[in-house]
């Protein structure tokens, strides 16, 4: 039995009721790298004596994609959180097509993304892929979905975030795959993760329906592992997901999942 992947938890979603310094404790005893949020509503010199290995944590705090305020926003906090990203030695900071609130929500909602937008947004991708050349980090785009957690949030799909990935075409920037959001989205994840596979960064995973670990839901993870393995795949995947019942029990669910 090998691991040919890199494991990494969201310390967001699991151990929710001990303090952050606890959680990345047990994960890292575990042997998994560690993923964050926002930044801002941390101690990071706790984080970084930590002892915790960190893989990706979200790359901005405010902006959007696809408007020139927006652009400029996200530009200037995703600026602010690379020295964070350093102090923590976190290789991958995450964008969304536009800024979430506390419960996921789109902060500029929309119905319809024009042509103009797409134009907007991928200039907006440059200008990130240019600062993270400068300064020696990778930005990745993360897709969402629509149906459930993130209503009206432009880009959501994992076709559009690999469209705009290789509009840009920069290593600078990357593509994190969320299956989750995917199989809501789209589906087809094999297809999917072959189609995306020069452009990843990074795969996130959990289950549907809930959100929850694999082996809890439809998706046959075993099966995606063993695609992924055969595809040349050995980055990072993470689990962003709420543990359905007991979190050690979680993260073995997770283990076995992509073992093989």
């Amino acid at each position: 039995m090998t691991e040919p992947f890199s494991l990494a938890v969201c310390a967001e979603t699991v151990y929710a009721s001990l303090p952050v310094t606890e959680r990345l404790r047990r994960l890292t005893e575990a042997g998994f790298l560690v993923e964050i949020w926002d930044w801002t509503r941390h101690d990071i010199k706790a984080l970084a004596a930590s002892g915790a290995r960190f893989s990706s944590m979200t790359g901005y705090v405010t902006g959007t994609l696809a408007d020139d305020a927006g652009a400029d926003e996200l530009l200037r906090t995703a600026a602010q959180s690379i020295p964070i990203a350093k102090a923590l030695n976190c290789p991958r900071l995450n964008l969304h097509g536009t800024g979430l609130d506390a419960q996921g929500q789109a902060i500029v909602a929309a119905d319809i993304v024009t042509g103009r937008m797409w134009l907007k947004a991928a200039d907006t991708l440059r200008r990130i892929a240019d600062l993270g050349e400068k300064e020696g980090v990778v930005f990745v785009l993360e897709n969402l979905n629509g149906a459930i957690d993130h209503p009206r949030t432009p880009f959501a799909k994992a076709a559009d975030t690999i469209a705009l990935v290789e509009a840009v075409n920069r290593p600078s920037l990357r593509l994190n795959l969320d299956l989750y959001h995917a199989q809501i989205g789209e589906g087809n994840l094999i297809e999917l993760c072959r189609r995306a596979l020069p452009l990843i960064g990074e795969i996130q995973v959990a289950d549907v329906p809930g959100r929850h670990e694999p082996g809890t839901g439809e998706i046959n993870y075993p099966a995606i592992a063993r695609a992924l393995s055969a595809m040349g795949y050995r980055g990072v995947i993470g689990l962003e997901a709420w543990p359905a019942g007991d979190d050690a029990r979680a993260l073995a669910r997770f283990r076995q999942a992509f073992t093989l």
